[in-house]
C-alpha cells in the first residue's frame, strides 16, 4: 500500500466496527498518521488503549459540526468516510437524526475535504440505500446523491475525487445478529428470527476493508463500487451458529422489524444496465447527463428492462456447510468457540 507511505488518512466514525478493522490493517505499515474522528470519547477511550500506537490521533467531534470536521481535516490526504447512523429501527423512529447525521453531515465532511485539498475520499453506503424503504436506507441513499453530485460538480480533473462504496451487512458489527444470536445461544434462550426465510448478504469485516481500498485505488469521481457477495436465509445462518456451538437451540420467530426487507438489493437494475464489471466488483459511474429535461421525453434507456438487479436471492446461496465456513473466518467466532 505505497499510496499510503508517509500519509495522513482520517476516519470519520472511526471507532466503529470498519474503523477497527482498518487500524488493525494499517498499523503495520509505513502510514504517516491514521486520525480517528468520533463523537464518542468512551469508545475513543477504550481504543486509546488497545492501540497504544503514536501514529494514531484522536479527534472528538461530530459530523454535523462541520468546525470539528474542519479541525480534524486539516493536513489530511486521504478520507475513508464511515460516521453514520445505522440502525434501522432508531432511524425508523428519528428519521431526521438520520438526516442530520447521514446526509448533511456527509455534506459537511465532503465540503471540508475540498476545501482542504484532500486528495482522495471514499464513503460507506449500505445495500439498504438501493430501493430503500425505510428512513436509513433513505438517507444513505440521498447521502450517495450528495457524493456524487459533489464529485460530479469537481470535474474529472479535480483535486479531490470522491467515490462510494456499498455493501451488505458486515458480519458480527455492531447491531447485527451474529452477536445476538451467539448470546442468545450461550444464555440457553431462543434465537429469535424475524423471518426465517429473510435473505442477506453476508460480507466480513474484511471483505468491507477491501472493498474501500479497491475503490480508493480504482475510484473516478462519482463511481460507486459495489462488491459480489454470497447471500444466506436468516434460519441457515441460525443453524449454521448452531451446530458450530453445538447447541439445540430453540427458533423462535418473532416477525419482521420497523422498514425491514425480504432481501436486500446491492445494486439496482437501472445502475446495472450501466455498470461495469470488474471481477470481483461492479463499478456504476456517475450518471453524465444534463439539466436538459427535453432530453427525458424523447430519449430513453431501452436495455434497463431487460436488465435484472443484484439482491441477495439471485445471488450465490450459501447452503449450511458454506455458512459455517464463512463463520469460522470471524476471529470473534473462533476465540469464542476456542474458549468453550
Amino acid at each position: 500500500m505505497s499510496e499510503f507511505t508517509n500519509k495522513t488518512l482520517l476516519i470519520t466514525g472511526g471507532t466503529g466496527s470498519f474503523g477497527n478493522a482498518v487500524l488493525d490493517r494499517f498499523l503495520d505499515t509505513d502510514i504517516g498518521e491514521i486520525r480517528v474522528f468520533s463523537r464518542d470519547e468512551k469508545k475513543q477511550d477504550d481504543m486509546r488503549h488497545r492501540i497504544q500506537n503514536a501514529k494514531v490521533k484522536f479527534y472528538i467531534g461530530d459530523v454535523r459540526d462541520k468546525r470539528s470536521v474542519d479541525t480534524a481535516m486539516r493536513g489530511v490526504d486521504y478520507v475513508f468516510h464511515a460516521a453514520a447512523l445505522k440502525q434501522v429501527p432508531s432511524c425508523e423512529f428519528f428519521p431526521m437524526q438520520a438526516v442530520r447525521t447521514n446526509v448533511i453531515g456527509t455534506e459537511n465532511v465532503l465540503d471540508s475535504a475540498v476545501d482542504f485539498g484532500v486528495k482522495r475520499v471514499v464513503v460507506l453506503s449500505t445495500d439498504k440505500a438501493a430501493y430503500p424503504i425505510n428512513a436509513m436506507g433513505i438517507s444513505k441513499a440521498m447521502m450517495e446523491k450528495v457524493a456524487i453530485a459533489i464529485a460530479r460538480s469537481l470535474g474529472k480533473d479535480a483535486k479531490t475525487t470522491i467515490c462510494c462504496t456499498r455493501y451488505g451487512n458486515v458480519m458480527a458489527s455492531r447491531g447485527s445478529v451474529i452477536p445476538l444470536w451467539v448470546e442468545q445461544i450461550k444464555s440457553g434462550k431462543p434465537i429469535t428470527i424475524t423471518d426465517p426465510n429473510m435473505t442477506r448478504f453476508m460480507m466480513t469485516l474484511e471483505d468491507a476493508v477491501d472493498l474501500v481500498l479497491y475503490a480508493f485505488e480504482h475510484g473516478q469521481n462519482g463511481d460507486l463500487f459495489v462488491q459480489k457477495a454470497p447471500a444466506a436465509t436468516l434460519d441457515v445462518l441460525a443453524d449454521s451458529l448452531k451446530e458450530l456451538y453445538k447447541a439445540d437451540t430453540e427458533v423462535k420467530i418473532i416477525g419482521t422489524r420497523h422498514g425491514e426487507k425480504l432481501y436486500e438489493t446491492l445494486v439496482t437494475r437501472e445502475e446495472m444496465a450501466k455498470s461495469i464489471d470488474m471481477g470481483n466488483y461492479f463499478r456504476v459511474p456517475a450518471d453524465g447527463r444534463d439539466l436538459n429535461y427535453d432530453k427525458f421525453f424523447i430519449e430513453g434507456q431501452e436495455d434497463v428492462s431487460k436488465v435484472e438487479d443484484y439482491h441477495s436471492h439471485n445471488t450465490h446461496r450459501l447452503d449450511l456447510t458454506e455458512m459455517k465456513k464463512l463463520l469460522m473466518k470471524l476471529p470473534e467466532i473462533r476465540e469464542d468457540l476456542h474458549s468453550l
